[in-house]
């Protein structure tokens, strides 16, 4: 295989393109909150989910065509398909949708205590803050989901080899969630 194909053969659709920044439909919603209609944040938590739900079924599909012993398919399958979900639901939708809502939250109510200028122009500058917050909460939300499922369900993971192997064949494993459990 040519360099270029092994590349693009390695190449996740949902981490290693602009693909990935449909996780980041929710918190961009979240910012415009004060702006639009409840209905378009809700939608922007759809664009957002649609994503977290494509990405842990892509990774299922990998681990299906990882060579094992086929008496173990179907629960590497499931184990790469929740244990993505989990993490990515954690990572990409819950913590930091959270995240933005409270800050956005915050500078509404400060900004709204703490000068006299007009509502629009406070609900604009509140989502002008959220917006600018996004790209310094990403890597210590996902440093913090990964400490976090490590530290609560990833002590088994030590003692199984075979599952860090065949997580390694899968590409950037976001987390080993259940295949510690099972093994």
């Amino acid at each position: 295989m040519s360099e270029p194909q092994r590349l693009s053969a390695e190449r996740d659709l949902y981490r290693d393109t602009w693909v990935r920044y449909l996780g980041y439909a929710n918190e961009v919603g979240e910012a415009f909150r004060s702006l639009v209609p409840k209905a378009v944040v809700w939608l922007s938590y759809g664009v957002s989910s649609s994503y977290v739900l494509a990405d842990a079924i892509d990774k299922g599909k990998k681990a299906g065509e990882v060579q094992g012993p086929e008496a173990g398919r179907s629960t590497r399958v499931t184990v790469a398909v929740v244990d993505t979900f989990v993490w990515q639901a954690l990572a990409s939708v819950a913590i930091p949708g959270f995240t933005i809502n409270r800050v956005c939250a915050a500078s509404l109510y400060v900004l709204g205590t703490a000068t006299r200028w007009p509502l629009t122009v406070r609900k604009w500058t509140t989502t002008a803050v959220g917006l600018l917050t996004i790209p310094f909460i990403i890597h210590p939300i996902d440093r913090y989901s990964y400490v976090t499922m490590d530290r609560s369900v990833e002590t088994k993971a030590s003692r199984s080899s075979d599952c860090s192997n065949s997580q390694r064949e899968l590409g950037p494993k976001p987390h080993l969630l259940l295949w510690n459990l099972l093994y």
